[in-house]
């Protein structure tokens, strides 16, 4: 995808943090972009911001894990823009700890909204773009947890597992109904966004089941916090969204220091043997 002005640009999660800078740096193309997030607060000021800075968006209050939400997304991006070029299933949280030890709760809260969220956007607007048989582009946010099995949350990993494959297998579904539609997957490491505080919009519903946090469970709380917010620039970080899209790259793993890792981990599937040391 190498035109961008004028174009449409739906961005999940975008109120802030990755979701944020993606949308910036898409505005500064010239697209016209609509921002999706269950926070209205701070979607609101990221509109009313972007507007000042003189971007054409539309927010949309959206709770991917609710399909109807995202169907009334596309509504509002059509009747707006009539079109959808640019897909970002950006929206993502983190809770929980061992695979055991994370509630119920936990899982399903994750599962919601990292995997049902981009299920519910890719069901929704593939079609869509497909019949407009124009060029397109989608990009799923993962993790570099969706290619290494180091992070603390199991639920977090789990679903980052997930998109990957799920991106992988939609690349390929699109290349053989010969669809104008590229795909990336964004395998990050650590970005300094608010994340590891998505607690904030968890729903009453799926509330943590656990008394009180463990010390063990603090003190990883704590090193995910500094680990946070020491990490890339989400500007920095969209910058390289954007030369992938632009290049039709397929995995954006912009921290390359975890590719020793990966290259492991691959070596280790292919031997038969057990995971390696994540260190």
């Amino acid at each position: 995808m190498d035109k961008f002005e004028g174009k449409v640009a739906v961005i999940t999660g975008a109120a802030s943090g990755i979701g944020r800078a993606l949308a910036e740096r898409f505005a500064r193309e010239g697209m016209r972009v609509v921002l999706a997030d269950v926070e209205e607060p701070a979607l609101l000021q990221t509109a009313v911001a972007m507007q000042e800075a003189g971007a054409e968006v539309l927010p949309v209050v959206t709770d991917v894990s609710k399909a109807e939400d995202v169907e009334a997304l596309a509504r509002w991006t059509l009747e707006a823009y009539g079109a959808v070029h640019l897909l970002c299933n950006n929206a993502g949280v983190a809770t929980g700890g061992t695979v055991w030890e994370s509630s119920l709760n936990d899982w399903q809260w994750v599962i919601n909204v990292n995997l049902w969220g981009v299920i519910h956007g890719l069901h929704t607007f593939v079609p869509l773009m497909l019949d407009q048989g124009s060029e397109g582009y989608i990009v799923n946010t993962a993790s570099i947890a969706g290619l290494l099995p180091f992070h603390f949350n199991a639920p977090y990993h789990a679903t980052k597992h997930a998109i990957v494959a799920i991106s992988e297998k939609l690349y390929y579904d699109l290349a053989a109904r010969g669809g104008r539609i590229g795909v990336s997957v964004l395998c990050p490491g650590w970005v300094s966004t608010k994340i590891v505080d998505s607690w904030r919009n968890r729903p009453p519903e799926l509330s943590d089941e656990a008394v009180e946090m463990t010390a063990e469970a603090l003190a990883a709380y704590t090193a995910l916090r500094q680990e946070c917010a020491a990490g890339m620039d989400p500007a920095d970080l969209a910058e390289q969204v954007f030369q992938a899209v632009r290049g039709g790259r397929f995995y954006i793993l912009p921290h390359r220091e975890y590719s020793p890792l990966i290259q492991a981990r691959a070596e280790a599937v292919v031997e038969g043997g057990n995971p390696p040391p994540l260190s």
